[in-house]
């Protein structure tokens, strides 16, 4: 076995990062921090009925940020070797060396770092770490069988696939915090096509993601989802452009939620980039509009006891019955804004910006039937295509489909039309909010109704 595939264990990882930060210091830099991810990956993929795809593979990789006379480099690698550690290290000394100075450059300040790392979060799943190939590909198959048995018209499958994932992370830096937690994520998906009488075809999919295995949707339920989205498409036609209520089903709702977290970010307000800006503590939706970020819910995927940074993640509401609270920070936006960290530091490879935990619309008192029972001609949203969203203005324009509410009820699919509207307008609009919550991956809503907008057809 090669120096570079031994085995480390967890407090190896712990030493490998303190010592990176430790060699940086040495060698001149200023601050420094090291992020260090250690897993294994395992998935399975089927289709129709055959498996097509097994893999297990590990991974690892370790990002150093070094910050000299506030210049900033960072720089990663995936060999663990002592001589390449070295080598990353010097490398991004002397990239610091030559980058342009920034006065609010920095670690976060020390009395901003978290001291508790994650024991009573649940990120880890035992049952996770010991599952087999046999236990992921029954789940799959039993959500593609599921699929087809749901409607003579589902005629095929673009395949299912199960991956599961388990792993250390690690960070350190020159301020003396040394954190670390396991974690653990599930996951398993399945696409179909649907066929209608003159043969035309219509895909859809359905996942279940979640860091505990007892939380995932049964592989059943999974596989009707994704054969009732894909039937529920056949026949769909155009409607003519008209101004209407447009019920957004629980997967669209997320979408916004997280369209309006992004205009939250501390980064937009420096660049006054967002259409919040100037806007805390101000009414700016309806009563029933209240997004939380949560990087602290238990066994949650986006949970995290601390940030990119290391700093203490905690609870914000970006929006409380419909007045906007307040912009999320890292600490290189809180110095440029005058601000503080809000924990929002999020980190992947060689980037750090600003993001967000688990993003959560919360659920009101109105069953999702009553909503759209309300609702005497309008659009039922359930897909979204593009990214036409101006964060200055909040003018919202994207490809859409979904199924024509007539009378308060379901009546026919419609596609190939556009929806339109300003955010800022739309969270005023928002006339019901259902009791329906469902949760996926990071993010969860409920059925959500905006009075009014824009839908262009023929």
């Amino acid at each position: 076995m090669s120096e570079e595939r031994q085995p480390f264990t967890d407090e190896d990882l712990v030493v490998l990062a303190t010592d990176v930060v430790a060699r940086a210091r040495q060698l001149g830099a200023d601050e420094a921090d090291a992020y260090l991810l250690s897993g294994i990956e395992s998935s399975v993929s089927v289709r129709r009925g055959e498996v097509e795809r097994l893999i297990e593979a590990g991974s690892r990789s370790v990002s150093i940020r070094v910050i000299r006379e506030k210049r900033t480099a960072v720089c990663n690698t995936s060999d663990f070797t002592p001589r390449a550690l070295d080598a990353l290290v010097q490398s991004a000394v002397e990239l610091a060396k030559i980058s342009e100075p920034d006065e609010f450059a920095g670690l976060p300040a020390k009395e901003d770092l978290a001291s508790d790392y994650g024991a009573g979060l649940g990120l880890f799943d035992e049952s996770i770490e010991s599952l087999t190939v046999d236990e992921m590909k029954d789940v799959v198959l039993r959500a593609e069988r599921a699929a087809f048995d749901f409607d003579a018209r589902v005629t095929n499958s673009e395949g299912a696939e199960f991956a599961a994932e388990r792993g250390q992370l690690v960070l350190a830096n020159s301020l003396g915090f040394a954190g670390t937690f396991p974690y653990t994520a599930a996951s398993f998906a399945v696409s179909v096509i649907a066929d209608d009488a003159d043969g035309k075809k219509r895909n859809d999919s359905w996942f279940s993601a979640e860091r505990r295995l007892h939380r995932l949707e049964s592989p059943e339920e999974v596989g009707r989802r994704a054969a009732a989205r894909a039937v529920r498409k056949l026949g769909a036609v155009k409607v003519r452009t008209r101004e209407a209520p447009v019920v957004w089903d629980p997967l669209m709702a997320a979408r916004l939620a997280r369209m309006v977290a992004a205009a939250a970010s501390g980064e937009a307000m420096f660049k006054r980039a967002t259409f919040l800006f100037g806007l805390e503590g101000e009414q700016v939706g309806s009563p029933l509009c209240t997004i939380i970020d949560d990087a602290t819910l238990p066994g949650r995927l986006a949970s995290r006891p601390f940030d990119g940074e290391g700093v203490t993640t905690r609870r914000h509401a970006v929006i409380d019955g419909g007045r906007f609270g307040a912009f999320l920070f890292d600490s290189y936006y809180g110095r440029r804004t005058g601000r503080r960290t809000t924990g929002s530091a999020a980190r992947t490879g060689d980037s750090i910006g600003i993001g967000y935990g688990n993003l959560v619309w919360q659920p009101g008192a109105t069953p999702a039937k009553e909503i759209i029972g309300g609702v005497p001609d309008g659009l039922y949203l359930t897909d979204l295509m593009g990214h036409s969203v101006n964060s200055v203005t909040g003018d919202l324009s994207l490809g859409a489909a979904g199924v024509w509410i007539e009378h308060g009820e379901l009546t026919y699919p419609v596609t190939e039309i556009n929806v339109s509207g300003n955010l800022k307008q739309m969270l005023r609009d928002v006339d019901a909010v259902g009791d329906d919550l469902l949760w996926m991956a990071g993010s969860a809503a409920p059925t959500v109704r905006v009075e009014r907008m824009t839908v262009s057809g023929l």
